[in-house]
């Protein structure tokens, strides 16, 4: 394969599309990430090049996954060097954000002589590892079909939704929904374990009724055993409940359920909760637990 694979990002998500795309016999030609440890150990693993600098991927690299947290990191390194020197290079997208950066990246990476792309992705850190992600793609259709070899190692399934930046629409929906379960459904255990049920056989009731999901099946025994570990932090539900609101709020719609979703996932952040799973929320409903 002569395409070299960059990852600009490599925490929980991008290390394990990098593992992936290693197995799948890519080469890694180079990682980069805020934290040069983190990359460095990382690049160890793979039999790949630590950079400090972000020009250096775009040029020991044909390909780059940038799997960043925020609006703020994708615009810091999308003018930080990385679409120096970078024309037929493609950029491929692959965190939560904003629509409209999204469609900024294009405008960047067009400008510099480049190809982008969106894969948002609507799976965890397993699925990332496995190669069995669920991706949203958005952009030119043409940067689609370059793309996709790669994406197919990646995922079991994918999607074409439309140009820049609607992936990113849909994937804030599939997240503001997931939240709203989420929380809909600590709060359901915790009533349950205030009135003494058995909440085994509570999940197991609810899974057999419409008030199956699932998010039942993924988080509800976490939360009744309280096991957040981090699959998708609570953080970063905050984080995109918030662009699903924004989206709302420009459209003249409300979203009551969204918006106190988000308060909850905010007030763990400020409670100091905020890197354990999306499964924490229960923490701060059921009775006898943080705040409740």
């Amino acid at each position: 394969m002569a395409e070299k694979i960059g990852f600009v990002g490599v925490g929980r998500m991008g290390s394990n599309m990098a593992r992936r795309l290693k197995d799948c016999g890519y080469e890694i030609g180079a990682i980069y990430d805020a934290n040069p440890a983190v990359a460095q150990s990382v690049a160890q693993e793979l039999a790949s090049q630590s950079v400090v600098e972000l020009k250096q991927v775009t040029k020991l690299c044909d390909v780059i996954f940038t799997v960043v947290t925020d609006d703020q990191a994708m615009k810091q390194v999308f003018t930080g060097g990385l679409l120096s020197r970078s024309r037929g290079k493609l950029f491929i997208n692959c965190a939560t954000l904003t629509p409209d950066v999204l469609v900024w990246a294009e405008a960047r990476a067009e400008k510099a002589g480049a190809q982008s792309l969106e894969a948002c992705m609507a799976s965890s850190i397993p699925q990332a590892r496995q190669g069995s992600l669920y991706l949203m793609c958005g952009g030119k259709p043409e940067v689609f079909e370059r793309a996709k070899p790669i994406l197919e190692k990646l995922s079991a399934s994918m999607c074409y939704i439309g140009p820049a930046g609607q992936a990113a629409q849909v994937k804030a929906l599939v997240n503001m929904v997931m939240n709203i379960n989420t929380a809909g459904l600590a709060e359901g255990l915790a009533l349950g374990a205030a009135l003494g049920l058995d909440l085994t056989a509570l999940r197991e009731v609810l899974s057999q009724t419409g008030a199956n999901s699932q998010v039942l099946k993924t988080d509800g025994e976490d939360m009744q055993n309280r096991d957040h570990s981090c699959f998708f932090s609570a953080a970063h539900a905050a984080k995109d409940s918030g662009i699903a609101l924004k989206l709302a709020k420009a459209r003249g719609l409300n979203l009551p359920l969204a918006a106190a979703t988000r308060k909850q996932y905010e007030r763990m952040v400020t409670e100091g909760l905020g890197q354990l799973d999306k499964s924490g929320i229960a923490e701060l409903t059921f009775k006898d637990r943080h705040h409740a």
